[in-house]
């Protein structure tokens, strides 16, 4: 059984798509847990969404979250009108005005199921090397495999899928080294197989709860302590040398 890859959601979803993904908490929480723990002081998240993911930063110094929707930055900077330390921005990672985030002193940058929904993947992440000081991370969810690329893909906007190596060989093209790379969710790799081969346009509500109330716990404790060597998605942390 699969879940959406785009749990934290990027900004090619409308808001009532944004909305109804949260029903995936487990797993949202689980992806949340391993990003959060690569984070440092000073963040920029890329494709920010709601602010889900922004929620779970309120304890650094500063957030700052950009995404492409107005929509999604108003309700984003509503949010969080009470969090002096978490900032709005309606940009673009393909924007030469990113670059001038580096007076902001990120340490760190987060990018949750949004760099499948770019196409010209290998500039965004030369944006964010030119941004983070030495040392500097991009943390990374992302959908792996491209055999399982299929409708639903298709319907959420995704380019592609990933390898390890090939996401490898991206991030050096773009100045960055790999940190940790492993893949995760390897139930949700089968589901989102079949999905694929059965040309499904989009998944029930009743398939995410399944997965999300009883395989997600079980496979959590798993994955923590065996890493699979395959799975729906892809986590990376890249370095700036």
């Amino acid at each position: 059984m699969a879940i959406p890859g785009n749990i934290s959601v990027s900004s090619d979803y409308t808001v009532a798509d944004q909305q109804r993904m949260t029903q995936a908490k487990r797993y949202f929480a689980w992806q949340s847990e391993l990003s959060q723990a690569q984070l440092g002081r000073r963040v920029l998240e890329v494709g920010c969404g709601l602010g889900n993911f922004t929620e779970r930063l309120l304890d650094r110094e500063l957030v700052i979250g950009i995404d492409i929707d107005p929509n999604c930055i108003a309700h984003h900077r509503a949010r969080f009108a009470q969090q002096p330390q978490v900032q709005s921005r309606v940009l673009d990672a393909l924007d030469p005005a990113f670059l001038a985030l580096r007076d902001e002193r990120i340490d760190s940058i987060v990018c949750l199921n949004v760099l499948e929904h770019i196409e010209q993947d290998q500039t965004v992440l030369e944006r964010m090397q030119q941004v983070l000081p030495s040392g500097g991370r991009v943390v990374l969810m992302i959908p792996a495999f491209m055999a399982l690329y299929g409708p639903i893909d298709h319907h959420l906007g995704h380019y592609r899928r990933y390898t390890r190596q090939g996401l490898v060989a991206t991030a050096a093209r773009a100045g960055l080294r790999p940190r940790l790379l492993h893949y995760m969710n390897t139930v949700g790799f089968f589901g989102w197989w079949l999905n694929a081969k059965m040309k499904r346009q989009e998944q029930s509500s009743a398939q995410i709860a399944t997965f999300d109330n009883y395989i997600v716990p079980v496979m959590a404790k798993l994955e923590g302590w065996v890493r699979p060597p395959f799975g729906q998605s892809l986590f990376a942390v890249l370095e700036k040398p």
